[in-house]
């Protein structure tokens, strides 16, 4: 069996189509908003330095502003990084499956993909990509920028910076801490070991359809049940409640200083978040999104209380090394995680 247990080429195609070019904007704007989240992205920098004490010196990551195909791309290369090992291990066990077989079920499994990642172009705004050599790239999605923007009624330049803001926190928190790379690779890696990625695929599949037409809910997250899947899983949500929690914890702190709006943007944004219709909901809990908003609040109010606690200066040694990241117990008790790692 070759890597191309998924033709990521068609699930781009699907992807693409079902995903749409988002909202209609003339040229002056499109080149605008293009200029103001660069512009937005690189003064960021400078305020998360300062309101953190994180600071990435030399190391950096480029910024991307892109349209949701150029996502949908970039997504299907690095979900392609992820599974390769896990493939191989896979075609070990089971042996090259006859040309035709291969054909038809990469396709089937592309379009799935496909289906997937075009539902999430619409509604990613940006991302900071770790995995994309050498220190990973920031993607911003200006289409979703101008989406969310218009349908929030928020001050555009006010909301651009705020979402910058969140997602040059995840630039820094990269950079500045260079073995957070390899070590949430590792863990991504250990976890795709554990899984069937045909079953995974099929599976997955079958619960989004079952949601779209009966209403019955279930992530896709729950076909990982073993206790080493679960294991695993916990630790992937400690570090990303943590990644996730202390991005939104910085764009709110700096906001009041640099976005006038950031109150009201934040108010808006969380009703949002909730979405914004049945089969919206449905998909975001079937896709397992529930529980990825559950890491921007718990993440959130784990970095608020420590911070509270200790103060800045001791919060960052939560960067120090892997050992001192927060266990997924300690996300949800913070006096743990202060006592383990500041003990006397």
């Amino acid at each position: 069996m070759t890597t191309e247990m998924v033709d990521w080429g068609l699930a781009v195609s699907i992807g693409s189509r079902l995903a749409g070019p988002g909202p209609q904007v003339s040229t002056e704007e499109a080149d605008a908003t293009v200029a103001e989240l660069r512009e937005g992205a690189e003064r960021s920098t400078s305020y998360v330095r300062t309101f953190t004490g994180l600071d990435a010196g030399a190391l950096t990551a480029p910024v991307l502003v892109v349209d949701r195909t150029a996502w949908i791309q970039a997504n299907a290369d690095g979900f392609s990084r992820l599974l390769t090992p896990v493939i191989a291990k896979v075609a070990e066990r089971r042996g090259e499956p006859g040309p035709i077989t291969q054909a038809v079920g990469s396709r089937i499994t592309g379009a799935e993909v496909g289906g997937l990642l075009g539902f999430m172009a619409g509604k990613v705004l940006g991302q900071f990509d770790p995995f994309h050599d050498p220190h990973g790239r920031l993607l911003l999605v200006a289409p979703n920028v101008v989406h969310v923007e218009r349908e929030l009624d928020a001050d555009p330049h006010d909301f651009r910076l705020w979402v910058c803001l969140h997602e040059e926190t995840h630039r820094v928190q990269f950079t500045a801490v260079p073995w957070m790379r390899d070590h949430l690779f590792s863990q991504f890696n250990a976890l795709a070991e554990t899984v069937e990625p045909q079953r995974f695929l099929d599976e997955g599949l079958r619960r989004i359809s079952e949601a779209i037409k009966n209403g019955r809910t279930g992530s896709i997250l729950d076909l990982l049940g073993s206790p080493e899947q679960k294991e695993i899983l916990d630790r992937l949500t400690g570090i990303m409640s943590l990644l996730e929690g202390h991005a939104d914890y910085v764009m709110d702190g700096v906001g009041p200083d640099v976005i006038p709006s950031v109150a009201s943007i934040r108010g808006k944004f969380d009703e949002r978040r909730k979405g914004v219709g049945v089969l919206d909901r449905l998909l975001r809990k079937v896709l397992g999104l529930e529980a990825k908003m559950a890491q921007y609040r718990d993440g959130a109010r784990f970095v608020r209380a420590v911070v509270d606690k200790v103060g800045m200066a001791d919060f960052n040694a939560v960067w120090a090394n892997s050992t001192n990241l927060p266990t997924l117990a300690e996300i949800h008790d913070p006096d743990s995680w202060v006592a383990r790692v500041h003990r006397a």
